[in-house]
């Protein structure tokens, strides 16, 4: 009789597998501690995963892990679809059973692989990803376009329109950067401050690559090499009246555009349609907002007089598009600090995405059926 497989007692070092669907994992490097100062504040880059001095991935991978990566579905562990290497009968379930029970194990003893900000790449592509991936795929039917705007390796800014009352579009924006870009990117998504004040979500949105937004962990995640995502609008966007819907709202005072020089990484554009119509926002309950601290009280045509079921989203007809980048390596040093220059790259990305706002709305036609 052969002798158990091994397992490993908790406490003791074991070899994790490499992270799924654009998670590369690469040796810290000493040269990244580097300090800039924002707001008059020094910041020390931390060593997260990005290219290293000469724009080559430290590990020599020129992108992220293909759908072979582990934990990808309908791939064995020799990555032919369902079978073992010697292709018997039932071998494909047993390893992926396995693997699951290997996975929620690693999970359990806290021994998953998470960058500084929290963020578990295996865990977003085996668990949030999946579950994300049955709206973009099956109940809003996403069509993303645009995608050779988005670079396959290195940091760029995506910039993008906000709404829908709830940030729906902010997980199918990074659904389909990790199911349907070439390389199969992670979006690291900043958040707003009452994103990490909610004890469940919390966690749940930084394992999922979500970071709180401010200037100093933009420009850490950009310096890293990361693809980082920024709604300028806020609250304001996925906030406003049903009849105001595809009408951009203030860019905020264009710190994104700040970030971006300072880090001279590209702005991408996007454009996002479909979303302002999974929760029509007819109104807004004030005083139960105030009582639950929160920026509005959404009141539509189902929530809240159907209860859980007014919270399911109407699945509305989608279209995400990127648009041809923004370069700003070219603007001079402090350019970041000079209001003018500002207000004239934040205006130019805000009208680029409300020019594709308006040609995408008359493409797609009415928003169901």
């Amino acid at each position: 009789m052969p002798p158990p497989p091994w397992r490993p007692w908790k406490g003791d070092k074991v070899s994790k597998p490499p992270a799924a669907a654009g998670g590369i994992r690469r040796a810290a490097r000493p040269g990244t501690g580097a300090g800039v100062t924002i707001g008059g504040h020094p910041v020390s880059l931390v060593p997260l995963p990005g290219p290293g001095a000469d724009g080559r991935d430290d590990a020599g991978a020129g992108g992220a892990p293909g759908r072979g990566a582990a934990g990808a579905p309908g791939s064995g562990a020799d990555g032919a679809p369902g079978g073992g290497a010697d292709g018997a009968p039932g071998d494909g379930w047993r390893r992926r059973l396995a693997d699951v029970l290997e996975f929620a194990r690693r999970e359990l003893d806290g021994e998953s692989e998470a960058d500084q900000f929290g963020f578990d790449p295996e865990f977003n592509s085996r668990v949030l990803m999946p579950i994300a991936r049955v709206l973009y795929q099956h109940w809003f039917g996403v069509r993303m376009r645009g995608l050779a705007h988005v670079p396959e390796v290195g940091p760029g800014l995506v910039v993008a329109n906000h709404s829908g009352t709830l940030p729906v579009d902010a997980v199918m924006l990074q659904a389909g950067l990790h199911d349907e870009h070439p390389t199969h990117r992670n979006l690291r998504l900043l958040g707003a401050d009452l994103v990490y004040e909610i004890p469940l979500l919390a966690p749940l949105a930084r394992k999922g690559g979500h970071i709180r937004a401010c200037p100093a962990n933009a420009h850490v995640l950009l310096r890293s090499g990361e693809l980082v995502g920024v709604f300028p609008e806020g609250f304001k966007g996925i906030g406003k009246p049903f009849s105001d819907r595809y009408q951009l709202r203030r860019f905020g005072r264009g710190g994104f555009a700040a970030t971006a020089i300072r880090a001279r990484v590209p702005i991408i554009p996007c454009a996002i349609v479909g979303a302002e119509e999974i929760y029509p926002l007819l109104g807004n309950a004030r005083p139960i907002a105030e009582l639950l601290g929160l920026p509005y009280f959404p009141i539509t045509p189902l929530f809240p007089w159907l209860g859980p079921v007014g919270a399911v989203p109407l699945p509305s007809k989608w279209i995400i598009e990127f648009c041809p980048p923004v370069p700003t390596s070219e603007y001079p040093p402090g350019s970041e600090d000079d209001p003018a220059v500002i207000a004239d790259l934040s205006g130019r990305v805000r009208g680029t995405i409300q020019r594709r706002l308006d040609d995408l709305l008359s493409e797609r036609g009415p928003a169901f059926g």
